[in-house]
């Protein structure tokens, strides 16, 4: 099941010459590859490893793109972007990234706007380098997920009817699978699952199936935990402490805070046939609309194309339904969104992800709005599965930028305080470069910690303190708590 291979002396020989020849294939944007194949070594090039990416920066770590089927008959496929760590990706963990929405890219964000790598420029044409990257610690997959989000995709149109919570954790589940046959590897390394937003959902039902179905030893992957960003985590608690950071934070009246207050049951499944409810939220989503609610503090981007894709959201925000919490579009929205769309657009930079043949091209955009207001099924709270993977030994941290209205810290400390877990670790401020970063708190299975001054996603507001408490989190040690 892939792992290191044993051999003899006179193979071990031949490797070792091979490997002088591979060392020395160095190249801007890419290396020569060891494959590894039902218990073969060669030296060859793996058929997704990106070589000529329009305006890289010029770096030593290798990349791949492209496609995973997740299901044949439906012609259903996954599209990733696979970094190995700067330093030593042998010796590091393997971390899958998801964003949120549900709709929305984590090539266009988490990849593109804040933890990858390469960041794109204003122009849109332009790749310039993070030395924030996450792949300073970890090899690191950023996957576009469900079908019909980036360059994502299914031939069967009935797919894009029923995308929801199960459907997607499903079909991550078999990208994980198929991907280990890409990169075997990978398949014994240490996993994690990281994320943001409505990935608050994504990721504990993928780690609960992946939890599950490591009964099957053929089926094993080593998961040791989860990383959480501004999380989505129970409908309930989230309006909750999103109505009260509004008020909290004079973004509305003590008159709209006290109307909701007394006319939302908001563990109902009939929340809004309340009129006195419907009227008091509304009025917090139309003062949201003046700034904005990912980071309250920051100025809006008033460039046309985001205008019209904030409009969109807002339209689905205030569309009200008797069965389902209204849902409100996952994601920082600056400027970067556009820069982007022209990048990921380019026939030259679409060729060289695997995506296309430079031709044929496919329309990339950073969040689908359709998937969104028609996102099929959404787990009202995932708290019973954070009970039961704590249970279960695995490690979850979870983190708040204190800036974000979106899912506002109110909101997290809400859902973990629900959980009744034991305190371990008493409230303090942690550090990063001798500055307080944020505060703490560590409980029995569980580790939430703050940032200050940080909106909805966190590294971009902050992202060296965001790497050092990423760091934190893989070695499974507390963040600095002094100077």
């Amino acid at each position: 099941m892939g792992g290191y291979l044993r051999v003899g002396a006179v193979e071990m020989i031949w490797v070792l010459s091979a490997l002088s020849v591979l060392v020395a294939t160095e190249a801007r944007g890419g290396r020569e590859q060891w494959l590894h194949s039902k218990g073969e070594v060669s030296v060859g090039r793996h058929p997704d490893l990106v070589m000529d990416l329009p305006e890289q920066p010029n770096v030593s770590f290798r990349h791949y793109a492209g496609y995973v089927t997740v299901h044949e008959r439906n012609g259903r496929a996954l599209f990733y972007w696979f970094y190995e760590a700067t330093t030593r990706p042998d010796d590091r963990p393997l971390v899958l990234w998801l964003n949120g929405g549900p709709g929305c890219s984590s090539v266009g964000y988490g990849a593109t706007q804040e933890i990858g790598p390469f960041i794109v420029d204003s122009d849109g044409r332009h790749l310039n380098f993070n030395p924030f990257s996450w792949n300073r610690e970890a090899n690191m997959i950023f996957l576009e997920s469900p079908v019909g989000v980036g360059f994502s995709y299914s031939n069967t149109t009935n797919d894009y009817k029923v995308l929801g919570d199960d459907f997607t954790a499903n079909d991550t589940y078999t990208f994980l699978h198929k991907w280990f046959e890409k990169f075997p590897y990978y398949r014994n390394r240490s996993f994690y699952i990281a994320g943001e937003s409505y990935a608050g959902k994504y990721v504990p039902e993928l780690a609960e199936l992946i939890y599950d179905m490591n009964k099957d030893p053929n089926l094993y992957i080593d998961l040791k935990g989860f990383l959480l960003g501004n999380p989505e985590t129970s409908d309930a608690e989230d309006w909750r402490g999103l109505v009260d950071y509004a008020w909290s934070h004079a973004v509305v009246s003590d008159e709209t805070h006290k109307l909701i207050r007394e006319s939302c049951d908001f563990d109902s499944n009939d929340t809004w046939s309340n009129d006195g409810c419907t009227k008091g939220v509304d009025e917090v989503l139309k003062q949201y609309k003046k700034i904005d609610i990912y980071s309250l503090y920051t100025s809006l981007c008033i460039s046309n194309s985001s205008a019209k894709s904030d409009d969109n959201m807002l339209r689905v925000m205030f569309k009200r339904s008797s069965t389902m919490m209204p849902r409100i579009m996952s994601g920082y929205d600056p400027c970067l969104d556009d820069y982007a769309h022209l990048y990921y657009n380019r026939p030259d930079v679409q060729k060289a992800l695997h995506v296309s043949d430079g031709r044929q091209l496919r329309n990339w955009r950073i969040c689908n709005d359709t998937i969104f207001a028609d996102w099929a099924q959404s787990k009202a709270s995932v708290l019973h599965i954070y009970k039961k993977l704590i249970v279960g030994g695995l490690r979850i941290w979870v983190y708040s930028g204190d800036t974000d209205g979106r899912v506002p810290v109110l909101s997290t400390r809400y859902s973990l305080n629900s959980l009744q877990l034991p305190i371990t670790g008493g409230w303090r401020p942690w550090y990063h470069q001798k500055e307080v970063s944020g505060w703490v708190q560590e409980y029995e299975g569980l580790t939430f910690a703050t940032f200050r001054g940080a909106g909805h996603a966190v590294p971009i507001f902050k992202p060296s303190s965001s790497l050092a408490f990423f760091a934190s989190f893989l070695r499974g040690e507390s963040p600095p708590s002094g100077r």
